[in-house]
């Protein structure tokens, strides 16, 4: 497991050790030990999730906050997407700010979203199925979320927005200047 810092501190993209043969592959996804070695972080992990999406789905931008605030760990099992990480955490120096990251199944790199972070991402190919593992629950009552396309966020989501599919939901989120009052991480 190599561990890549980005410009967010907590953000971590994973570069995981490849073994493959003529029967396949294998990789170690994910040590509790090697990860605490080298970030620091003791994440204990209790809830996985997945889902298919069709190209040009846009999920996000999503958070749990208050004591179900949620860190998570995402790879693509199938196609690609962009994946996205808004910095929520008020007193971070890169508050509002994002990083962003292509993760596919050919390259099996994961990013790590630390707690206190809008996530989000949007599907590359024709399909993509994206994991991720959570440390903590949903709690429907704390969820929140950012507008995908907040211009003061100035995301480039790497797709013409006619493609863009989005939830119902996810296109009435409010822009981070209105919600910067109630974020508690």
């Amino acid at each position: 497991m190599n561990i890549e810092f980005t410009s967010l501190e907590g953000c971590y993209i994973i570069h995981d050790t490849f073994f493959g043969d003529n029967r396949g592959y294998f990789f170690e996804s994910f040590n509790r030990k090697t990860f605490l070695e080298k970030t620091g972080l003791a994440v204990d992990f209790v809830q996985d999730n997945q889902s298919s999406s069709k190209r040009g789905v846009l999920r996000g931008l999503h958070f749990q906050h208050g004591e179900f605030a949620q860190a998570k760990l995402v790879r693509v099992l199938k196609g690609s997407v962009l994946d996205i990480a808004v910095d929520l955490r008020r007193e971070s120096k890169t508050f509002g700010q994002h990083v962003a990251i292509e993760l596919s199944e050919d390259s099996r790199t994961q990013f790590f979203v630390p707690r206190g972070f809008a996530h989000g991402f949007v599907v590359l190919s024709e399909e993509a199925v994206f994991f991720y593992k959570c440390d903590n629950y949903y709690h429907k009552a704390s969820e929140g979320g950012i507008i995908y396309n907040d211009p003061d966020l100035g995301i480039d989501w790497k797709i013409d927005k006619s493609l863009h599919i989005l939830s119902e939901k996810d296109t009435i989120l409010p822009p981070l200047k209105d919600i910067i009052s109630t974020l508690s991480f």
